[in-house]
């Protein structure tokens, strides 16, 4: 593609560009920066059903796929800052998570380097911290090093953790999912893995709160939620929102990577994977502390979350 130029307005934020825009928390982003005034060009994958929700919101919608980076050809002339949120996060083929998330991001950044982009915002993982990192986490944490190494180009990192709302984020719908659909749930391991679950409307707050911000200028932040909950109580509360009973069956580890192994080498799309068990049973408690003070980030607790997106049922689960 061949990106327009984006003209800027005296007293508004700089053009922004926006990957992943057709995905769900793209189109929040997208139009949270344009109720700030700025001018966003959106970045859809072509054929992406998501761009559909982007046309008419009065932002510069472009296609291009970050696997391609002949398709990315001008793409971030004349912006200010990029929020570069599209990666794959699931995905049975681990050469793409290198294709995209690692390669893509390096064109990304090299491209805004050789363009002026005065900030890159870069949405990363919490998966990096895992001490036996996922193909995934692994394709995230090496985009990150990138950033930090490309010479004259400030960025900021955001590692979410466990995005939730009533569509998803993607890891959470399949959690949740999961627990709903067993009457006797299959849980791997104890449960007692600590995670911060993160309302989503809070990452896009947080993102907002980085537009032309220089405090963040070379920061690392954690976009985590305001309070900590074992897996195990996290089920228990997905359950007690549903109006849902259940018995939970827990399935050693060492078992579940053993059969793990075994469907990978027998099976094109095995059900269960070493990058799902990894996700289940790795502590991902960030702590959002540096983000609350320098920007004023302000989390909710995943129960007031919960309350939120979550009503609860009549003949609710205690």
């Amino acid at each position: 593609m061949e990106a327009t130029s984006l003209p800027s307005e005296a007293g508004k934020p700089g053009p922004v560009l926006v990957t992943g825009a057709a995905g769900v928390m793209g189109r929040r982003l997208v139009r949270g920066l344009l109720e700030r005034g700025a001018r966003v060009r959106a970045l859809v994958l072509p054929n992406d059903p998501g761009r559909a929700e982007l046309v008419g919101l009065g932002c510069e919608v472009v296609e291009g796929d970050l696997s391609r980076p002949d398709s990315l050809r001008d793409i971030t002339r004349d912006v200010t800052t990029v929020y570069h949120l599209a990666a794959i996060i699931l995905s049975h083929d681990p050469s793409v998570f290198q294709r995209v998330n690692l390669e893509g991001t390096a064109q990304l950044v090299r491209a805004a380097a050789a363009s002026a982009v005065q900030h890159f915002i870069y949405v990363s993982s919490a998966s990096v911290i895992y001490p036996r990192r996922t193909p995934y986490a692994e394709s995230k944490l090496a985009a990150e090093q990138v950033l930090r190494a490309q010479a004259g180009l400030r960025y900021t990192i955001v590692r979410p953790t466990l995005v939730y709302d009533e569509q998803g984020g993607q890891e959470f719908i399949i959690f949740r999912d999961h627990v709903l659909r067993y009457p006797l749930v299959p849980f791997v391991g104890s449960g007692l893995a600590l995670k911060r679950p993160v309302f989503s409307q809070d990452v896009i707050d947080g993102l907002l709160l980085l537009l032309e911000n220089p405090k963040s200028y070379g920061k690392l932040y954690n976009f985590s939620g305001g309070e900590a909950i074992t897996l195990i109580d996290l089920a228990r509360l997905v359950l007690r929102h549903a109006g849902q009973r259940r018995r939970f069956v827990h399935v050693p580890v060492p078992l579940c990577r053993a059969v793990a192994k075994l469907m990978k080498a027998v099976m094109d799309r095995p059900p269960i994977t070493e990058s799902a068990i990894a996700g289940l049973v790795n502590h991902a408690d960030l702590d959002p502390a540096e983000a609350i003070a320098d920007l004023g980030y302000s989390p909710l607790g995943v129960h007031a979350g919960f309350a939120r997106c979550f009503p609860i049922r009549s003949g609710g689960a205690g």
